[in-house]
């Protein structure tokens, strides 16, 4: 993968002030409250940019919102995008850099840091050099396409790993850390709204350093953690731009030696990352659970003794809607035995491999997600809607909608580990969508890669 320094657009902070109010989380976590908190926090928020509301809303201010004649919120954010470049609210780097992101959060009680270096990464296929980890779904892609159309930027970073065994490069990102940092500020939690956030920003404009950290970098592989849709989107987006481009050249004198390169050159063949190491200490990957219903009442009486032919069952109390994992747990189920946490572990002797796709990995069939979907969902419940299935990272929210009866079931995940992703990626395979939520989101605002 080529990994490179960018002349990144950044918030003027002699206009806006304090960043925090500006900043955003990613758009597929962005509810609607906290859409519409994020339109009081600031005139400039990113929300305007990332996730523009559909509509006017009678508490925010009309004036914040579309312009006068009705337009899509695609052309809205565009507006918006051109308005604060001509107004000196966003400005354009002058020096080409990488941006070094320290990440300050809270999680389990515990104080902790996920370093990450912003970059821009060249685009290529899937398998050549960079690899996803598990299935999308079309609609967030569409989304996002018809917004890199119209904005021709990418406004927050995916989060993608790799691996970082030359010591070197974590001792110059430590070394510039020592710098002064471009950007400090502290956020409520996008997660719980209590606490903070700290958010660090650092450039490293040293052209040595530069060369150093983009010659390691682009001779790794990359798995990316956080943003498939938008990698996709991205790959779909330079598509259509190489095609505008060469239908242009077409119709002109320059050589097709000439037209190559000044389409390889384009700003839409790279997309904007934010790479952490898979060693590092702060990253936390949290499990996405399902809620079930739609069960026919017959088939969920049965259930118990259809779950023991391939597991075996263990009920445990809950304790004020908290649940507990055993570490040699598979599953957890909430809503099978009243006030209970039913644990499913694998019974000696039994084999899943059989009753999932005969093209998957290993690694893919021995995760607990898989098993979930192949054995359980498909096999036991034959369940067919997707509208029956609904995702959670919230263990709390998960026990409050099945005591009150909004879903039948709660299926708990354990969470998934660095080495699991990076293993089903190498094996070329992809886990079931929604298995992992890289914990905290990366916020939106920070950096602005322009795509030309």
């Amino acid at each position: 993968m080529e990994v490179s320094p960018f002349r990144g657009i950044r918030y003027n902070q002699r206009i806006v002030g304090d960043l925090a109010p500006v900043l955003c989380p990613p758009f597929d976590v962005i509810t609607p409250e906290q859409q519409r908190l994020c339109y009081e926090n600031s005139g400039y928020n990113a929300i305007r940019l990332e996730f523009p509301a559909e509509s006017r809303e009678p508490t925010v201010d009309p004036a914040e919102y579309f312009p006068p004649n009705r337009v899509d919120r695609y052309q809205a954010a565009a507006i918006t995008f051109q308005q604060w470049l001509k107004q000196g609210v966003l400005q354009v780097d002058r020096v080409s850099s990488f941006y070094l992101h320290d990440h300050h959060f809270e999680y389990s009680g515990k104080k902790r840091v996920r370093r990450g270096l912003i970059a821009r990464v060249k685009l290529k296929p899937w398998g050549r050099g960079i690899y996803p980890h598990e299935e999308t779904f079309s609609k967030a892609k569409s989304d996002r396409l018809q917004l890199m159309r119209a904005c021709r930027a990418n406004f927050s970073p995916l989060l993608s790993l790799y691996q970082g065994s030359d010591q070197e490069i974590a001792l110059k990102l430590a070394e510039a850390a020592r710098g002064k940092p471009m950007i400090e500020t502290a956020v409520p939690s996008p997660s719980t709204g209590e606490g903070a956030e700290v958010h660090i920003l650092w450039a490293i404009t040293d052209p040595e350093i530069k060369r150093e950290i983009s010659q390691f970098l682009s001779s790794q592989p990359l798995y990316i953690a956080d943003g498939h849709h938008r990698y996709e989107t991205a790959l779909n987006y330079r598509q259509e731009r190489a095609q505008a481009q060469s239908d242009f050249f077409d119709s002109s004198v320059i050589a097709s030696e000439a037209k190559q390169s000044l389409t390889d050159k384009g700003a839409f063949q790279y997309v904007m990352m934010e790479l952490v190491d898979f060693s590092d200490p702060g990253l936390v990957v949290l499990p996405i659970h399902r809620l079930v219903r739609g069960i026919a009442p017959s088939i969920l009486v049965g259930l118990g003794e259809q779950l023991r032919r391939f597991f075996v069952l263990e009920s445990l109390p809950l304790k004020a809607d908290t649940c507990h994992m055993p570490s040699d747990s598979c599953l957890g189920v909430l809503g099978l035995e009243p006030g209970l946490l039913v644990v499913l572990k694998k019974r000696q002797g039994v084999f899943f491999a059989n009753m999932m796709p005969s093209n998957r990995s290993q690694a893919y069939r021995e995760f607990g997600g898989s098993i979930l979907k192949h054995v359980i969902l498909d096999k036991i419940l034959g369940l067919t809607s997707k509208e029956d299935v609904a995702y959670t990272v919230d263990l709390k929210a998960a026990c409050q909608q099945i005591k009150e009866g909004q879903y039948q079931l709660a299926f708990l995940l354990n969470p998934p580990q660095p080495g699991m992703v990076q293993a089903v990626a190498d094996a070329k395979d992809r886990m079931p969508g929604k298995s992992t939520y890289f914990y905290p989101k990366l916020p939106t605002g920070l950096v602005i890669n322009p795509l030309g």
